[in-house]
């Protein structure tokens, strides 16, 4: 709950106070509480590019912040599964201790159908917050039959 201060006119307006700057600065309002924009803001499915080309498909997720060790990336039936869930734990302390929690977790998965993909050479790599996926297409054989006319 936030205690709004009323002009005379009728309108509302917010006391500014150092601990307010503090969290406008940094996005992280102390009254934080679940349902708020700033919640479902922070559980948002990461974006993702998909890039094709002739020899590869390439997926690029947009995930800055964590390491190459939050995610977890399997294929499994025709599905490619990128997940990723972390814990962290914040403390300042001063003449008050201020403590925060995050815990975020996202799932995506997208249709990769095996038969026209090399499952054994999908590679990823994460680099400067964005995870790269290479899914490299399998060569299609091309046959030739003569038909001959009866």
């Amino acid at each position: 709950m936030t205690l709004m201060k009323v002009a005379n006119n009728g309108s509302k307006s917010q006391v500014p106070t150092f601990d307010n700057w503090l969290d406008r600065l940094f996005d992280v309002p102390s009254n934080f509480e679940l349902g708020s924009p700033v919640a479902s803001a922070k559980n948002t499915l990461p974006a993702v590019n998909i890039i094709e080309d002739k020899q590869s498909f390439k997926l690029e997720i947009a995930a800055p912040g964590y390491s190459k060790e939050d995610f977890k990336i399997n294929y499994e039936k025709d599905r490619l599964l990128i997940s990723s869930e972390r814990k962290e734990e914040s403390k300042a302390e001063g003449k008050t201790t201020r403590r925060e929690f995050n815990y975020g977790s996202f799932s995506r998965s997208f249709f990769v159908p095996e038969d026209s993909v090399d499952v054994e050479k999908i590679s990823a790599q994460y680099q400067n917050g964005i995870l790269t996926i290479s899914i490299p297409k399998k060569e299609i054989e091309k046959k030739v039959k003569q038909i001959t006319i009866g």
